[in-house]
């Protein structure tokens, strides 16, 4: 299905925040309140450059007066930012849905030291859509399937998917052979912020995560995992492959982080969002979409 045509776009995707309460004058004020790393100086050059917006695209002033609750659009920007060597495809669009593969390495939306390399950016780029927006998100270090909103008139239709669980996700791994558990299992528990903050652990508590796991192929060294998050914390996947005892192959993070170092785009984390099923909350079709990737 071809999809649908958009104006386009310079190809950078704005960051949308809602201004909360506070004393502050002007929209500037609040920004160099909420955002203390980056200067005065280089929030005025951005305002110069019509890189601040408001709910309707147009080019805020540096002295716009701060309202409560407004709709700011602002674009970020990093100075030297690394190329991700690898591309994604898109697998299916119509006038609601884009459905595409992401590559390992590049993330979803802007985050670090990433803005213009990321999936968002670049598929705004390929569309010219500011509308765009991701229904959920994959680390950057997995690959596979990710839906993104075309129409912000159905976006809570599909967003209601994922925060009502109707929506059934299945990925894949390879990790170590676990010949001491039997198939299929599950893994329950609790995952709460680790140390440092960007990493999960498992803690004493009720459960908060669940993941159904199962083998799909079993070689000498590595075996394939289908896993299933029935929840969707931060890392489940990985922290409970991890716990079983075969953390995922590559995997730099868990069961202990490695000195963080450089991409080796030679060793992705072997992580896949492999499927996606749904039934289409506009439409009422039986959705299945699966990722053309190989781990």
């Amino acid at each position: 299905m071809p999809v649908p045509p958009f104006q386009p776009l310079d190809g950078v995707a704005a960051s949308r925040l809602q201004l909360p309460p506070g004393p502050w004058a002007t929209v500037l004020d609040g920004l160099c309140a909420r955002f203390p790393a980056i200067a005065r100086a280089q929030w005025r050059e951005r305002f110069a450059r019509g890189r601040v917006l408001d709910a309707q695209g147009r080019a805020l002033a540096e002295d716009a007066p701060y309202r409560v609750g407004a709709e700011i659009r602002y674009f970020r920007e990093v100075a030297a930012e690394a190329e991700i060597p690898f591309e994604e495809r898109v697998l299916y669009a119509d006038a609601h849905l884009l459905v595409v593969d992401k590559p390992h390495f590049l993330p979803v939306v802007p985050s670090g030291g990433y803005v213009s390399q990321t999936l968002l950016a670049r598929l705004t780029r390929r569309y010219g859509s500011a509308e765009l927006a991701p229904l959920h998100r994959l680390d950057r270090a997995t690959a596979g399937l990710v839906l993104f909103s075309v129409d912000p008139r159905t976006r809570s239709a599909y967003q209601a998917l994922f925060r009502e669980r109707r929506i059934v996700k299945r990925y894949e791994a390879l990790a170590a052979p676990l010949p001491q558990w039997a198939f299929p299992l599950e893994r329950a528990s609790r995952l709460e912020p680790g140390d440092p903050f960007f990493l999960m652990r498992e803690a004493e508590g009720a459960p908060n995560s669940l993941t159904r796991i199962e083998v799909l192929a079993r070689g000498d060294a590595h075996w394939r995992y289908g896993l299933e998050p029935v929840s969707g914390r931060k890392h489940q996947l990985r922290v409970h492959m991890a716990a079983l005892g075969a953390p995922i192959l590559n995997d730099p993070f868990y069961p202990l982080p490695a000195e963080r170092t450089a991409d080796d785009y030679a060793r992705p984390l072997k992580l896949l969002a492999r499927s996606l099923a749904f039934v289409d909350p506009v439409d009422g079709s039986q959705r299945r979409y699966e990722s053309g990737l190989s781990l």
